[in-house]
């Protein structure tokens, strides 16, 4: 059985298909492109202004506030197994397994995994996700992560369907992706599909996410924006003085980048 059924968006059906069990969009000019080396580095400075690596502390810094989002839901690490989908260096993974967790990584480029394991020590895979055949991990893993990184995959039906596989009953999984509900594409859709990525094939929101996590079982624990813009909205939100923007922000997950962690229900 589909979990997804794609018909053309109604307002914007040159550039979208919308699910209509979901409401995930699907973006019709995305293209594959190679996920080396360079395309790593050359992007994460183009976004950040700074290399990966000089990065570093901050990166390590948000780790250990994700860690914390997982505990303040229930989630302890101590002998909990871990798997990161798209894990670059491996500083979450080794943050991670200071926590507690026995950590392990996919993740497709090179210098990255050799870093990984050399210098880290890390158990980390040079292997895209789809690899990996559904049953092989199935209740293997007490956490799934996944930054920024679902949106990229095509196979959508792939990706959900073998981190529904891998995910044990009760365990949890935390993403952090790219959101249609947030000041750009609700106030100004012009600006939003003129600096598109051109490798996101998906767009998720927390009314897409929490509709397809409840048919696979998942309940969201937490769900809040990764960063506030409110000059970026040009409705009326955008009008609300800083601190009321944030606090509905917070209330409805009102943001361009949004992090979710959902448990996997027992029963």
């Amino acid at each position: 059985m589909s979990l997804f059924e794609f018909s053309p968006h109604k307002e914007f059906p040159e550039h979208y298909e919308e699910c209509r069990l979901t409401g995930v969009l699907r973006y019709l000019p995305a293209k594959q492109r190679e996920y080396g080396d360079s395309y790593f580095m050359e992007e994460y400075k183009s976004q950040y202004k700074k290399s990966y690596y000089e990065d570093e502390p901050n990166l390590r810094g948000m780790a250990k506030r994700r860690l914390k989002n997982l505990e303040s839901v229930g989630a302890k690490p101590t002998d909990k197994s871990l798997l990161e989908i798209g894990s670059a260096a491996g500083f979450f993974l080794d943050e991670a397994r200071t926590a507690g967790y026995h950590a392990r990584g996919l993740e497709l480029s090179p210098k990255e995994v050799e870093y990984a394991k050399s210098t880290l020590g890390l158990d980390v895979d040079q292997t895209s996700v789809l690899s990996v055949e559904e049953g092989d991990w199935k209740d293997s893993f007490d956490l799934i992560a996944a930054f920024f990184v679902i949106e990229h995959i095509e196979d959508i039906e792939g990706i959900w369907k073998r981190i529904n596989s891998w995910t044990r009953p009760g365990g949890y999984l935390y993403l952090a992706v790219p959101s249609s509900f947030g000041p750009s594409f609700q106030t100004n859709p012009k600006e939003w599909f003129l600096t598109h990525p051109s490798d996101h094939f998906f767009d998720y929101s927390v009314h897409s996410l929490k509709k397809l996590l409840s048919i696979l079982g998942f309940e969201v624990n937490y769900v809040r924006p990764m960063s506030y813009h409110s000059y970026r909205d040009l409705g009326l939100r955008g009008k609300l003085p800083e601190w009321l923007y944030r606090l509905y922000a917070n209330q409805f997950a009102y943001g361009d980048t949004i992090e979710l962690i959902a448990r996997k229900l027992k029963h």
